[in-house]
């Protein structure tokens, strides 16, 4: 049986900024998001995680460092970097235009944009092991990270 919460509907939006120091970095936000859900009041509803870029990806798993660099390496053997390290290999076509992303947008489409995470009693509403991440493969500049709660207020 299902439950039923009522109170005023409304949304909360705030942006994280983020500045990686490599070109490739996986980072737990989850506190991050946390904080947000918590000043946002909202206390039965969803939040939105958005890297809102183009070479970045938000997703949920375990925060265990090995796997993010399992995360990485697979990634790598995807969607490999060619750029002016002198790899050799099939220049991405993106890189006509004068860009050396190519890689980081591919990274992006494989691991995902963003997430979509349940909130209860004011709180992110997680699985045991479950933490949000920021995943940026085109990093060492300022970025920034939507999170938006939308539900309701509970009077």
């Amino acid at each position: 049986m299902g439950t039923l919460v009522t109170g005023t509907a409304a949304t909360y939006v705030e942006e994280l900024h983020i500045n990686t120091e490599k070109r490739y970095e996986i980072a737990c936000i989850t506190r991050d998001v946390e904080r947000v859900v918590a000043e946002s009041g909202i206390q039965d509803g969803l939040v939105l995680v958005n890297p809102m870029h183009i070479t970045a990806s938000c997703y949920v798993n375990d925060l265990e460092h090995g796997l993010h660099q399992d995360i990485m390496t697979w990634l790598e053997k995807l969607a490999p970097f060619f750029g002016s390290d002198g790899r050799q290999g099939e220049e991405y076509h993106h890189h006509r235009t004068g860009e050396d992303n190519g890689d980081a947008h591919l990274k992006r489409q494989l691991l995902g944009q963003q997430v979509t995470m349940p909130v209860r009693d004011g709180r992110l509403h997680l699985g045991t092991w479950e933490q949000i991440h920021y995943a940026e493969f085109d990093g060492q500049r300022n970025k920034r990270i939507l999170v938006k709660v939308v539900g309701v207020m509970v009077q």
